[in-house]
């Protein structure tokens, strides 16, 4: 199945292929290479309209998922027919991630993938509401993540590594 990649902003020069090909092995880590995933990078205003829309928070942000199906986190989708293999849509905040990467000295790239393995943990059910949700979820981005770094010779490490 596909990724399907739309830039929607214009503020931050991006290289397509490699945020590709690193979700598609990242969809493979979670055991969902068959689904569809779409990702959209994104500019502030967007991700400020769609943070304000649909989490009330009405200010830009790194990364937004909406996902197609309600799954425990953990399990995948169980589609009935063919239109039914997608996992969802993930938002990236392309411009915010490039402003933050900007302060902390980070790399924009590494930091893009790994906002990327953030949103699809999000597109299968995992959450970092509580403590031990965020250590369930902190657990299946270091296991993309440490696969994704054995293909590519990566040191990709959770978003989620210092929220609790």
């Amino acid at each position: 199945m596909s990724v399907a990649l739309r830039n929607a902003q214009s503020a931050v020069p991006l290289r397509r292929a490699p945020l590709r090909r690193a979700v598609c092995a990242l969809r493979a880590a979670l055991g969902a290479s068959c689904f569809d995933v779409g990702l959209v990078c994104a500019g502030n205003a967007l991700m400020q309209r769609l943070n304000g829309a649909y989490r009330h928070c009405p200010e830009p942000t790194d990364v937004l998922s909406f996902p197609f199906h309600q799954v425990v986190a953990g399990e995948l989708p169980r589609p009935h027919c063919r239109d039914e293999y997608n996992l969802g849509d993930i938002f990236l905040g392309v411009e915010y991630i490039h402003q933050q990467c900007r302060e902390t000295g980070e790399n924009f790239d590494d930091v893009l993938t790994v906002t990327a393995a953030h949103g699809l943990c999000h597109l299968l059910g995992y959450r970092h509401d509580t403590k031990p949700e965020w250590e369930q979820m902190y657990q299946k981005e270091a296991q993309i993540l440490e696969e994704l770094n054995r293909l590519t010779g990566s040191r990709l490490r959770p978003l989620t590594a210092g929220l609790f």
